[in-house]
């Protein structure tokens, strides 16, 4: 059985992100990107804590008083190192270890079949969206196997094991 992402395409990435207590309005629903990275910074600010600088998350306390309310930053999954989507309240964009990109309109494509990332138009959107790619990939988890593709000193590594370039994909 393999849980977790498979891809860093909509279906893939999304998870249901549910707030109750105490100051938090009941049946609202926010649309606006988010990330379960921003869970702690939520809650840190919710229990009056002191604010933890450094995290990559942001609170979600904007969003839970007005959920109208504009954010900052895309949602970011990572899929294996070097393989990042970001996705904005228009856009979805995704960068490749390999480099190559996807890019999709969410609102005019929102089952992602139309790939921009190679229309000179939408360099601004992908340039912005870039921004906030990672710049560190983290190694992966000791006794990560499952479905791990990475790249190390310029090779390709299935689950361990090298990649020969002549060989057939299936």
């Amino acid at each position: 059985m393999i849980s977790g992402k498979n891809t860093l395409w909509h279906e893939s990435t999304r998870v249901p992100l549910i707030f109750a207590g105490p100051g938090i309005n009941a049946d609202v629903k926010c649309n606006k990107p988010a990330q379960l990275l921003d869970m702690y910074p939520t809650l840190v600010e919710l229990a009056g804590l002191p604010e933890r600088k450094g995290l990559d998350g942001y609170s979600l306390v904007p969003q839970l008083k007005d959920p109208n309310t504009d954010r900052e930053w895309p949602a970011i999954t990572t899929h294996n190192p070097g393989n990042h989507s970001l996705v904005s309240e228009s856009w979805r964009y995704i960068h490749y270890a390999d480099g190559s990109e996807e890019l999709y309109d969410i609102k005019a494509d929102p089952n992602e079949w139309h790939n921009l990332a190679n229309d000179p138009q939408y360099a601004d959107v992908k340039k912005s969206l870039r921004r906030h790619m990672p710049v560190d990939d983290a190694e992966p988890a000791p006794g990560s196997k499952s479905r791990l593709l990475i790249q190390k000193d310029g090779e390709w590594y299935w689950e361990g094991e090298k990649i020969n370039p002549a060989d057939k994909i299936e």
